[in-house]
């Protein structure tokens, strides 16, 4: 969605602050920490995404960035290292799934950029944490390792999965509202897609999603009680 004037541009960036401002705050009322004893789950991904379908990858991730920040000097006590690891779920899932849906901006192209940066943020995390995770835990690396398979793929994955769910279901509403509001342009004329039939995959998409996580996670909190 291209910005022109300087009209549009204020119109952008009152709309952008308002998206971290409601990543900040999903961030700060949504959060579930201490799963598996180090690793948090919070829903800020799923409006930095919405932000980064409406503005483009480069604006999502600048989202990204700032969201984090303040997370990192509010609410979270795991300081620069924490910053950078947050930064790097968010930029890299936010990124890669807004670049592609950018590209060409049907439900498919979106579907393709969720899986992408869900997978990329997997492999990203997966890595980041074999090397920085025993710096502030004290776990060898040995140990770290052997959480991959119980704790940190099925987390990042439900993760992002959930994050999916709630991003297709969620984006028309706040578009609509956002143009409703004289905030972003109206459709674009190439967006060609059936609307009712994009509206009932979305719904069904996002409750098999959801219900995947919901179950997985009952299922994967009874194994860690024990």
């Amino acid at each position: 969605m291209p910005v022109k004037t300087t009209s549009e541009r204020l119109k952008a960036l009152v709309c952008m602050a308002m998206l971290c401002a409601l990543a900040v705050a999903a961030d700060f009322f949504l959060r579930i920490p201490n799963i598996g004893g180090f690793l948090t789950y919070e829903p800020k991904d799923v409006v930095l995404t919405i932000g980064g379908f409406i503005f483009g990858p480069v604006a999502g991730i600048a989202m990204s960035l700032i969201v984090c920040f303040i997370e990192f000097i509010t609410v979270s006590d795991s300081g620069l290292i924490g910053l950078l690891m947050n930064f790097l779920a968010s930029a890299v899932f936010v990124g890669i799934a807004t670049a592609i849906y950018r590209r060409k901006k049907t439900l498919s192209r979106a579907i393709i950029g969720l899986v992408a940066g869900s997978l990329s943020m997997l492999a990203i995390m997966l890595l980041w944490n074999y090397i920085i995770t025993p710096v502030y835990t004290g776990l060898p690396r040995e140990a770290v390792l052997g959480l991959f398979v119980p704790l940190l793929i099925p987390f990042n994955l439900l993760k992002a999965a959930l994050n999916s769910a709630l991003i297709l279901f969620l984006y028309k509403g706040v578009v609509t509202a956002l143009r409703k509001s004289k905030l972003i342009p109206e459709r674009e004329s190439n967006d060609n897609e059936n609307k009712r039939s994009n509206t009932i995959l979305i719904v069904c998409i996002s409750a098999l999603l959801a219900l995947t996580f919901i179950l997985v996670m009952l299922i994967f909190a009874k194994i860690i009680q024990f």
